[in-house]
C-alpha cells in the first residue's frame, strides 16, 4: 500500500497551521471524509474495509509521528496525533518557501489578489488564474505543473481581506467545482 499521498497530506495540513497559529508541541486532531482517504490511497474502500489500512499507516508512521489514534463516525475519520507528530514536523520540514510566503501575505489586511497572485509567481512560471462566478469563491490559483504544490487554492475577496481554501485537487472535483469556472476570463494573469 503507498501511503505517501495521505502522509504528505497530514505533514502539509499541520506545517500550516504551524505556520498560521505558530509552533507547539500539542496533541492534533485531523478529520477527514472517507472519500479524501480513499482517494490518497488509491482504493475504493467501505468504512470497515478501510480501517485496518488506516491502523497500518499509524504502526508505520508510530516512530515518526508517535502513538495516532483512528476513529471515525459513518465517513468522517478523525487522526488523534501525539505532541510528538508536531514536533517531528515541525522540526524536519522547511522553515520557508512558498507556503510561509503565502501565508504571510495572505494573513495581512488590505492586500490585493495582485498581491497574492504574484506570490504564487514568484515560485513558478506556470500559474492558472480564474476569476469565478459561481458564487462559492471568488478566484481559483493553483501551480498548472504541481510545483511548489499541487493544491487548489480558492479565494474570497471580502474588501479588507482575503479569505482562502485549500484542497487537493480530488476535493476540489469532489465538491463539484472542476470545470465551473473554465469558461470564466483569467484576469490578472
Amino acid at each position: 500500500m503507498d501511503f505517501l499521498k495521505l502522509e504528505r497530506n497530514i505533514y502539509d495540513t499541520i506545517k500550516e497551521e504551524q505556520i498560521k497559529l505558530g509552533y507547539r508541541k500539542e496533541t492534533i486532531q485531523l478529520y477527514y471524509p472517507l472519500a479524501s482517504l480513499n482517494s490518497f490511497l488509491g482504493t475504493n474502500l467501505d468504512e470497515s474495509q478501510i480501517y485496518p489500512i488506516l491502523k497500518q499507516f499509524c504502526s508505520l508512521e508510530e516512530e515518526k509521528l508517535g502513538k495516532i489514534a483512528i476513529s471515525n463516525n459513518g465517513k468522517r475519520f478523525c487522526f488523534r496525533f501525539s505532541p510528538k507528530a508536531s514536533e517531528y514536523i515541525y522540526m524536519n520540514t522547511p522553515k520557508d518557501g512558498f507556503l510561509y510566503d503565502f501565508i504571510h501575505t495572505i494573513s495581512q489586511h488590505n492586500i490585493t489578489m495582485e498581491e497574492v497572485i504574484a506570490q504564487f509567481k514568484k515560485y513558478s512560471d506556470t500559474v492558472h488564474v480564474e476569476k469565478t462566478s459561481h458564487g462559492e469563491f471568488d478566484y481559483l490559483i493553483y501551480f498548472e505543473d504541481g510545483i511548489p504544490d499541487e493544491y487548489r487554492y480558492c479565494f474570497t475577496d471580502e474588501g479588507s481581506h482575503i479569505h482562502y481554501h485549500r484542497f487537493t485537487m480530488d476535493d476540489y472535483r469532489e465538491l463539484g467545482l472542476e470545470g465551473v469556472a473554465m469558461n470564466i476570463q483569467k484576469p490578472l494573469a
